[in-house]
């Protein structure tokens, strides 16, 4: 017969009255820089797509998009720093075992073909330096979209290898996540913001980041056991709900209505941006709520001991 025990298990909650994971100490701010690196990232991809299929207005919008949001995505990583000069420290060493150093250099190595290829579109041809930045756009937009898909993926790896448990259990999910996001928040401003006889590949990409998206978050809510709690429940759950029903309703809208007129098109990438900031922030604030919930810690550390 088996033995029972006198007093039953203790339910932890705290570790002398403190939480087992100190919270995230970024602010709303990382989550909105998650955002818009993605959102230059997949507008880079789409500006050198136009430029390689002659679309000269949504070449425009993506270069432009791409640089625009770029300078978001730096002032607002600056803006968590505290002082600029934190991110000119992290370019004095590249340290490979480093998510953050690495991010770095990405971000260095992606800027400057975004950048030319960006301010291309806004010099008239008829100044000399118009004329020379035309001449360098083109390298300087393929060679972005090469490294965008790095930029769109490496916020993932970033969050994952911190101590959070949401977003360490999700490591194999989230850069399929971030990067469906950022191919379908690049179509999105595509669509918006070029005519609608050119936007054909906004709305392919449209679909394509929309299913990624979607089927990865998907995957992190049914296959990570008890973390998975942390994504469908609370303020993370409404929001990366919303940012389900816009997605795919932008993805529909553009397959389907975009085609045939202006305001379909620009109401169907409004949701994409607007389902892709959500995302990005329900995956922030899962990872927020799984550090002061100490289950998310001691349940898979208890397993591991009953197992061992």
């Amino acid at each position: 017969m088996k033995e029972q025990l006198a007093v039953p298990q203790a339910e932890f909650r705290s570790y002398y009255g403190r939480p087992v994971l100190k919270p995230p100490v970024w602010e709303w701010k990382i989550a909105a820089y998650l955002f818009t690196g993605g959102l230059s990232a997949g507008s880079a991809m789409l500006g050198a797509g136009a430029d390689l299929t002659g679309r000269p207005a949504l070449r425009r919008v993506g270069r432009a998009g791409a640089l625009g949001a770029l300078g978001a995505s730096l002032y607002l990583l600056v803006a968590d720093l505290g002082r600029p000069e934190r991110f000119l420290h992290m370019l004095r060493v590249a340290k490979p075992s480093s998510p953050m150093s690495v991010g770095t250099w990405i971000l260095v190595a992606y800027g400057p073909g975004a950048g030319v290829a960006g301010v291309a579109e806004m010099v008239p041809s008829r100044w000399w330096a118009g004329r020379l930045l035309r001449r360098l756009a083109r390298p300087g937009g393929l060679a972005a979209a090469a490294i965008a898909p790095a930029v769109a993926s490496y916020t993932s790896v970033l969050l994952s290898q911190t101590a959070v448990p949401a977003w360490q259990d999700a490591h194999r999910q989230l850069p399929f996540v971030f990067t469906g996001s950022a191919a379908a928040s690049g179509a999105g401003l595509g669509l918006v913001f070029a005519p609608v006889g050119e936007a054909g590949p906004a709305r392919r990409l449209a679909v394509i980041g929309a299913a990624a998206e979607v089927a990865g978050s998907k995957v992190i809510d049914q296959r990570l056991g008890l973390t998975s709690q942390a994504y469908t429940t609370g303020k993370a759950h409404r929001l990366r709900k919303w940012s389900e029903y816009l997605t795919l309703g932008g993805a529909a809208g553009a397959l389907l209505a975009a085609p045939r007129g202006r305001a379909a098109a620009v109401v169907s990438g409004l949701a994409l941006l607007a389902g892709s900031v959500l995302q990005r922030f329900g995956v922030f604030e899962a990872g927020v709520a799984s550090t002061k919930d100490p289950k998310y810690v001691v349940v898979p550390q208890r397993e591991r001991v009953s197992r061992g």
